[in-house]
């Protein structure tokens, strides 16, 4: 009995330090501490039983009020059928998200393309698709810390990036060239803006949490 009581307290003591430093930033009641990228309160109606649904909102992003730097910022997330959605990190301008910020792709596809599901939107695409069924609850942690961002999908880590290799418009380090043609990652602004994308369709997000990292 008095193993097992050890054991119970040393699980909870992990459990807690896994924790330790994480802020929630959505109560999952109200529109308190978010507004839309053209830099308006987020609608009371965006506010759903199944959490934050960034669809309507009158913005492209709806955004967290406070920059960040580096950090973890984790959530979990469900789609509607034909869903695009995306998080956006590190914007530096909420009037040009696209070019001033980082996309991770968040949609209802299977595939392991620039544009699917835990990509670094047309940059790096992700190493396998670990999203679950549609309907379902997925749980995703993107940590940013200086140059380099990795992004977990359901315990699963799918992309990474390091910025400091993207010097070049336009260009991969390996040669080939994406969408961004006028833009050098490596010089994308540090810290900025993180929020979820509007793309059309309902999506839902909820247990959002940030740990600043020193």
């Amino acid at each position: 009995m008095r193993s097992l009581t050890l054991l119970g307290l040393l699980a909870m003591a992990l459990l807690l330090g896994a924790d330790e430093g994480f802020v929630s930033i959505f109560d999952g009641s109200s529109p308190a501490g978010w507004k839309t990228n053209k830099g308006e309160p987020l609608p009371a109606a965006n506010i759903q039983p199944d959490g934050l649904n960034p669809h309507g909102s009158g913005g492209y992003i709806v955004v967290h009020d406070q920059p960040h730097g580096d950090f973890i910022l984790e959530f979990d997330y469900k789609l509607s059928k034909g869903c695009n959605s995306g998080v956006f990190i590190r914007v530096g301008n909420l009037k040009d998200p696209v070019y001033t910020g980082l996309e991770i792709a968040i949609d209802d596809t299977s595939g392991t393309g620039v544009h699917d599901t835990g990509a670094i939107y047309d940059l790096v695409p992700p190493s396998k698709n670990a999203q679950k069924p549609l309907g379902q609850w997925n749980h995703m942690s993107i940590t940013a810390k200086g140059a380099k961002i990795a992004v977990t999908l359901n315990g699963e880590e799918v992309s990474k990036i390091n910025l400091d290799e993207w010097t070049k418009a336009g260009t991969r380090p390996d040669g080939t060239e994406h969408k961004f043609k006028d833009l050098i990652v490596k010089d994308l602004n540090r810290p900025g803006y993180f929020g979820f994308q509007d793309h059309g369709q309902d999506c839902w997000y909820k247990n959002v949490r940030v740990k600043e990292l020193k």
